[in-house]
């Protein structure tokens, strides 16, 4: 079933008094013009904290030099600095540049990337992540398959996005971001208008932005932002309030053992989809 729009116990919001977040106002965000030209305080905010996880023997093994052919970095110092220096052209990392191309921000331990990437050998797949855990399971699992339409970078999403072509990506996909529950760390969510402003332009005109999520004040937090903006359609249309759907839970995105420990507990999934007009 698809989640409907209800009240939520605070009212959403994706706007901040906070002089140092990001504008919520699509009329003074980055526009798609400014390719490289971000304001001091957005450079200054991150919308991920790196923290030390456990890196269990299948990651480690991934991050060796059998796994190697995975990263677009070229060796484990680059990888653990997440220096994404040089990486300018996401197409090229692949024997078939002009296939659909797919990129997945904050893959996690990667097993839904891995099966993403399995079942459709036709498109291209690039994940980032800044987990070390989550880098080298992945690699690991696509090399068990001998995926050869997968690439992984280690660091930050925006700033590499900055750096690639316009009209670059077919589809993003953001899946269970941290939501930043604490009203003051608003600022730190990935979706606001400002940093979807750098989504749009590297998007092709059609290409697809797909998120999930199971807190609900960030669901209806997406909706908010994504509709302010005139370069994004929702998919499934507007509701009789003119605010955009939720997207039933496609059959293409994995279940995940993370999602299903949340559906067994009660939570909701909610899934978004906004195509670049």
């Amino acid at each position: 079933m698809t989640p409907q729009h209800t009240q939520t116990s605070e009212t959403v919001t994706s706007a901040s008094t906070d002089a140092q977040c990001l504008s919520p106002n699509p009329s003074t965000a980055l526009q798609p013009s400014d390719e490289n030209s971000l304001s001091p305080h957005y450079r200054a905010i991150q919308t991920f904290m790196k923290r030390k996880t456990h890196v269990g023997k299948k990651a480690e093994a991934g991050l060796q030099s059998d796994f190697a052919h995975f990263f677009v970095q070229p060796n484990l110092d680059a990888i653990q600095a997440m220096d994404i220096g040089g990486i300018t052209n996401l197409r090229e990392l692949f024997s078939n540049p002009d296939a659909p191309l797919t990129l997945e921000i904050g893959f996690g331990m990667g097993t839904s990337l891995v099966e993403m990437a399995k079942n459709d050998p036709t498109r291209n797949f690039v994940g980032i992540e800044v987990h070390e855990a989550g880098l080298g399971n992945c690699a690991f699992l696509a090399g068990e398959l001998g995926l050869n339409n997968l690439k992984l970078i280690s660091g930050d999403a925006i700033a590499l996005m900055q750096q690639l072509p316009a009209a670059h990506i077919d589809t993003l996909q953001l899946y269970f971001p941290d939501p930043w529950q604490k009203k003051r760390h608003y600022k730190r969510r990935f979706v606001s208008a400002d940093r979807m402003r750098v989504v749009e332009r590297v998007l092709k005109k059609g290409g697809m932005f797909h998120a999930a999520t199971d807190w609900e004040h960030y669901a209806h937090w997406m909706i908010e932002v994504m509709d302010s903006l005139t370069a994004f359609a929702n998919v499934e249309g507007k509701n009789s309030e003119g605010i955009g759907n939720f997207l039933p839970r496609p059959d293409f995105r994995p279940l995940t053992k993370f999602e299903k420990r949340g559906i067994e507990e009660g939570r909701a999934i909610y899934d978004i989809m906004y195509r670049k007009v």
